[in-house]
Parts: structure tokens; sequence; C-alpha cells
């Protein structure tokens, strides 16, 4: 990695957890959706990180955000199923000695791509934090429905994310 890609990076995880913490922390619509913006930077790293690396990147975002939301590890754990299936989804879907790209954007790999790549990766992180943030079974359907809900807005304000800063690269 060349330190542009690691001054972007940087930059972007500073930009990011500010607009969750400061805007976002206490939006939601009913209850229901709460969109959590921050996960953007573990999918936009890139491809060449290695797995461990991740892993910590990872749970050091998931602390800071713990720390901002008082929840007690349940934005590192989260992060860390994310960057799981992340390294699943991209082995399974990318060759890796035949990628030429930085990082899985929504400009470099292509819409269709880049939305299951994100649905998965969202919904995964947020049934976590969902889950361990409700912690009961009689409210299952409820925190379901919370996991669909903010997943389908997260991924909707990802994508509009993607389509103003990022599409203008090579497709």
């Amino acid at each position: 990695m060349n330190s542009k890609l690691i001054l972007i990076n940087i930059l972007r995880w500073f930009i990011l957890l500010f607009i969750q913490i400061i805007l976002l922390r206490n939006l939601s619509f009913y209850d229901l959706a709460t969109p959590f913006i921050y996960v953007l930077f573990l999918l936009l790293l890139p491809f060449g990180i290695p797995n461990i690396l991740l892993y910590l990147i990872a749970f050091g975002t998931g602390l800071t955000l713990d720390a901002f939301y008082d929840t007690l590890g349940v934005h590192a754990s989260a992060c860390v199923t994310l960057v799981f299936v992340r390294i699943q989804f991209i082995s399974i879907s990318v060759n890796r000695d035949g990628f030429d790209e930085p990082e899985p954007g929504l400009g470099n790999m292509g819409f269709k791509w880049f939305s299951l790549y994100s649905l998965l990766c969202i919904f995964s992180h947020h049934l976590v934090v969902f889950v361990l943030e409700a912690f009961k079974i009689s409210e299952l359907s409820y925190t379901l429905m919370r996991c669909l809900m903010g997943g389908i807005f997260t991924f909707f304000i990802i994508i509009l994310i993607e389509f103003l800063f990022y599409n203008k690269r090579l497709r």
C-alpha cells in the first residue's frame, strides 16, 4: 500500500466516524431504522491488507464507536463479524491474483458486485448489533425488523455516498 492510500483511509475513518458520532447517533426512524454509515470505511478497505490487520482495524473501529455509544463491545464484535463476512465474500468472488484495483468500491467493481457485497456485510453487522443490544428471545421479531429496516437504510445511504464520490473512476 502506498502512502496516499493510507492517508485516504485514515481521513475516511475520521470523517465517517465523526458523521456517525455527531450527526447520526440520535437519528432513528421510529426506533426501527438506525443508520450506521461508518461500516463504509470497513467495506472500502483495500484488498491487499493482511487479514490480521483487517481484524485489528475493525476491532479498533468498533471499540472507538463503543466508547461514544456506551455499548460495551457491541460494535466491536459487529465490526469483527463484518470483516469476517468481507474476507469470506472476497475470497469466493474475487480472484486474488487478478485484481488490479486497490479497493472494493462501486466504481471499481460494478454495481451488482458492490451491492451484494455491501448488503451481506451490512446485514451481518446489523444482525450482530441488534441481537446483542436486545439480547432477548422475546423481542426477536422486533430485533429482526430493526435489522432489516436499519440495513436497508444504511445500504441506501452507502450507495448514495458511493454514487456521489466514487463512481467517476472507471465505469
